[in-house]
């Protein structure tokens, strides 16, 4: 996994052209549930900024954080002023102070389970707020989607993150609500979900599957050979899923 999750800067561009943004309407929930006004705020794994510049246009003052410096090369052409960078790891952050809020665009996975939460809380004023965004981009049509797994199935099994925990996706509650509610730090924890639905080419989508971690770590030439056989059998546009499950939680007052 460690691996996987230091992949990606050698896509950054990519990665900025074809990964789908967030909408206004993500910012707007959290600051909403923080009830309190959030001048600060840390980011785990900010790949290019697709959150990052969210957050700051609201005039939050964001910590962007991420082990890859391509990737923070790449965050530092589409963010504000108001943004500073560190290039480092979840697990190897010393801050200085702590903020009112703390988020992660789709990449808590990547960080080491073992301690996740006392590091978290420990970055948070209390009853500051913890956000974890992020869900798998799929193909909405079955008969297409089928077809792209059988054209895949030579080179790569399958090209998902599975769940942290297992948790089937029809549980009510998906990692990593499921870790927090357990979380002595963390409390009112909640998941909400913002459904979309987006078209691509066929050429933006396979864009974006060659900034999918299961694809980068395999040799050039089997990255061009997998990504010729899908071409072969999508349609000239595809609609995909990539609806956004969104996890809050305040940092206890108590602790």
């Amino acid at each position: 996994m460690a691996g996987r999750a230091l992949s990606f800067g050698v896509k950054a561009e990519a990665y900025e052209r074809f990964r789908p943004g967030y909408p206004v309407e993500l910012v707007d929930m959290v600051l909403t549930y923080a009830d309190q006004p959030v001048r600060t705020a840390l980011e785990i794994g900010a790949g290019t900024g697709k959150a990052t510049r969210l957050f700051a246009q609201r005039g939050v003052t964001v910590t962007a954080t991420d082990p890859d410096g391509a990737m923070l090369a790449e965050l530092v052409k589409h963010v504000p002023a108001n943004v500073r960078t560190v290039q480092a790891a979840f697990e190897d952050l010393r801050p200085a102070g702590r903020y009112d809020l703390v988020y992660v665009a789709a990449a808590l996975h990547w960080t080491n389970p073992e301690g996740r939460w006392s590091r978290m809380a420990a970055l948070l004023e209390p009853g500051g707020v913890v956000a974890s965004f992020g869900g798998p981009v799929q193909l909405a049509d079955p008969a297409v989607a089928d077809a792209v797994s059988a054209a895949r199935a030579p080179f790569l099994d399958s090209d998902e993150v599975p769940s942290p925990d297992g948790m089937p996706p029809e549980a009510d509650m998906q990692w990593p609500g499921t870790e927090l509610q357990r979380s002595q730090w963390f409390t009112d924890v909640q998941q909400i979900v913002i459904g979309r639905r987006l078209t691509m080419t066929a050429a933006g989508y396979v864009g974006h599957l060659s900034t999918v971690s299961a694809y980068l770590e395999l040799p050039a030439l089997v990255q061009e050979q997998v990504f010729s056989q899908i071409t072969q059998v999508l349609p000239e546009h595809v609609e995909i899923v990539a609806d956004i499950i969104v996890h809050l939680a305040r940092r206890s007052r108590e602790q």
